[in-house]
This record gives structure tokens, sequence and C-alpha cells, in this order.
């Protein structure tokens, strides 16, 4: 069993190399969106393709840093995410990117919908899921926090890792 368990930093470290490469093709792809918008000329077409690629280099900015922070607590740190001082950390840590990904898409989704004014409902749902999903994690850090005066010594222990990945 003790082997079997030896392999999930492996199979970890595979997945932050799969989010890193993936991240790399969306900023390809986003360049390629941008270069193409800024050789047809600078109109309000241009615009929209510009506005597009940035949307994708925000797809791309999740996939990088979740890889990053794969590769950070599950590889280089080895931490096994059950305290709640763990918990709290690598959640947030995503839902920063998580949220700016999904508030830039829903700029995105606001200024696409400008040409066709249905798309509008999307767009206001994404920014009111934004918006709830800023409101939860804070409700989520605040009980979270009571638990960690629980345990004060994880704290301790998770601030003397950092030093790891410095």
């Amino acid at each position: 069993m003790k082997r079997f368990l030896d392999l999930f930093p492996l199979v970890h470290a595979l997945m932050a190399v799969v989010f890193a490469v993936a991240s790399l093709m969306l900023l390809v792809i986003a360049a390629r969106i941008g270069w193409d918008a800024f050789g047809a000329g600078l109109d309000r077409g241009s615009a929209a393709s510009i506005i597009e690629a940035l949307g994708v280099l925000a797809s791309a900015v999740v996939a990088l840093q979740i890889s990053r922070t794969i590769a950070e607590e599950e590889v280089v740190r080895e931490a096994h995410i059950s305290g709640p001082t763990r918990v709290r950390r690598f959640l947030s840590r995503f839902l920063v990117v998580l949220v700016v990904a999904l508030a830039v898409e829903g700029l995105v989704a606001t200024f696409k919908a400008q040409r066709a004014p249905a798309d509008m409902l999307y767009a206001s749902a994404l920014v009111v899921a934004v918006g709830v999903l800023l409101a939860g994690w804070g409700v989520f850090i605040r009980y979270n926090r009571e638990a960690e005066e629980l345990e004060p010594e994880a704290m301790a222990q998770a601030k003397q890792e950092d030093g790891k990945v410095s």
C-alpha cells in the first residue's frame, strides 16, 4: 500500500505539467487571436477579437495557477489537505484565480452582449455568480478562521513549510 501511495506525488506532478502545457497552449491561442485582430485593422471587430483573446488569456492564467498550486501543495510540500489551515490556504489560492478569471469572463461577455443583447442575461448571471462566489468564500474564511484558532500549531507548520517553495 505504501508503494501505491508513493505514486500520488508523481501523478500530481504529471497533472501539474498537463495544466502548465494547457496554459501555454491557451497563451499561444490568445496571442494568435490578438495578432489576427491587429492585422485586420483597429476597428470594432478587432476590439471584440482582442476582448475574446483576454478571455482565453484569463483561462490560461487559471490553468497556470492550478498547475502551480498542485505542484507546490502536493509535490513540493507533500501536504495532506486535512486541517482547517491547509484547506483555507488551498481553497483561497484557487478561488483568487477563479474569481479573477470569471470576472474577466463576465467583462468579456458584457462586451460581446453589446452586439447581441440576448446574451446580456448570460453576462449578468456570470457577474452575479462571481459575487456569490466571493460572498461564499468570505463566509468560508470566517468560519474556518475560528476552527484554525483551535489548532495554532497547524498555522505555524504551514508557515514553516512556505520556506520550501520560496
